[in-house]
């Protein structure tokens, strides 16, 4: 998988435009799952443009009810309405300047999966706790705390991103081998927790600083399944990511 987190950028005009030559440079992409999660205000907008495309539709948040007085929440009702497939939850930038917990996460999880949705599940430690030698133990709790209560059968549904918040915007990215290193480690922690089957079914994608200069070195590592893809998700470096997954998967 290769998905585009635009954040707060774009303007429903300039995303939609965006979008148009995203799927002119893509059509024939077939071997990967292509996604981009443009803000709500654009999501309409890019959905038209899409919807007959090999690119999907994915949402940077949601709220785990389906209505009621959350002012400022989107339900996943009214993402499927507009067409979403996939939902980003847990971005370190949700955790770190809005508050979220783990257990709010795991609300968000469960609800995107009752209702159909795809949830591109965040984790990843900060630049202390990896001096700290924190790393692992931060990765498991962020793991086991936001998968809680779900069985074999849902957590397969689940994309996994992998997001050192040290490497996201700074323009510093993790090694291969520390990239490796953690999702190795994640996919034994899924085995651990649930069997082996589970954990290679689960699709794991790096994201941190991804530009087309290191993303191969990143993607051809064994336990690396694409990428979450920010800044070069804004331009059409989008595409050379792409070009590289295809070069890669053959």
């Amino acid at each position: 998988m290769l998905a585009g987190n635009w954040k707060m950028n774009k303007t429903p005009s300039e995303a939609q435009l965006f979008a148009n030559t995203l799927v002119n440079a893509l059509a024939g992409f077939n071997s990967f799952d292509i996604y981009i999660a443009p803000v709500f205000v654009a999501l309409d907008r890019v959905r038209e443009v899409v919807s007959s495309s090999n690119i999907k539709l994915a949402a940077q948040n949601m709220y785990y009810e389906d209505s009621g007085a959350f002012t400022g929440e989107v339900s996943p009702k009214m993402l499927k309405e507009l067409g979403v497939q996939a939902v980003i939850i847990g971005h370190s930038e949700r955790r770190r300047i809005f508050g979220e917990t783990d257990e709010l996460i795991n609300k968000k999880i469960k609800k995107a999966l009752a209702e159909g949705l795809t949830p591109i599940f965040c984790i990843g430690e900060t630049l202390e706790e990896r001096q700290k030698g924190l790393t692992f133990c931060v990765l498991e709790k962020q793991v086991r705390e936001g998968l809680y209560g779900l069985n074999t059968d849902d957590v397969k549904k689940v994309v996994i991103a992998y997001e050192p918040v040290w490497a996201i915007g700074t323009g510093v990215v993790a090694t291969p081998e520390q990239a490796q290193e953690a999702h190795e480690f994640v996919r034994a922690l899924l085995a651990k927790i649930y069997d082996e089957e589970v954990a290679q079914s689960v699709t794991i994608l790096y994201g941190g600083s991804v530009t087309p200069e290191n993303f191969f070195g990143l993607f051809v590592k064994p336990d690396i399944d694409g990428a979450l893809v920010g800044g070069a998700s804004l331009k059409e470096s989008f595409v050379e990511l792409a070009k590289i997954m295809a070069s890669v998967l053959g």
